[in-house]
């Protein structure tokens, strides 16, 4: 993942602000699962974003495509490191990864994303 990349998805002026939801969600769409080639945002691997104003904090619930990945890590890391970058007042980033809804791409993957993935 560039730094081009994620810098294009944030407003610069979130230099001094903590961002929204949605601004997190737009970064999380240059986060790519390395098997799928896939944003985890359009994959609807992220369940939840809270953005904790007190602590500095953002706070994600997600998911993977299956509770064996080998590349959780690898995600978790990189969505850290998007966000932290993208967004400069934010302390820190807590990715706790949780298991129910158990993930189905019929419902929760963007109409992109299903495509790519073959389900119609």
């Amino acid at each position: 993942m560039s730094e081009e990349t994620i810098t294009a998805a944030a407003p610069e002026v979130l230099q001094d602000r903590l961002p929204s939801e949605p601004e997190v969600r737009d970064v999380l769409k240059t986060v790519y699962d390395p098997e799928l080639g896939i944003s985890i945002e359009d994959l609807g691997l992220v369940y939840g974003v809270q953005v904790d104003d007190d602590t500095e904090r953002i706070l994600l619930d997600m998911t993977l495509t299956t509770p064996a990945c080998p590349l959780g890590p690898i995600i978790k890391t990189q969505a850290h490191s998007a966000l932290t970058r993208t967004f400069p007042k934010v302390k820190d980033v807590e990715v706790n990864l949780v298991w129910t809804p158990r993930w189905d791409p019929r419902t929760m993957a963007s109409e992109e994303a299903k495509a790519e993935l073959g389900i119609w």
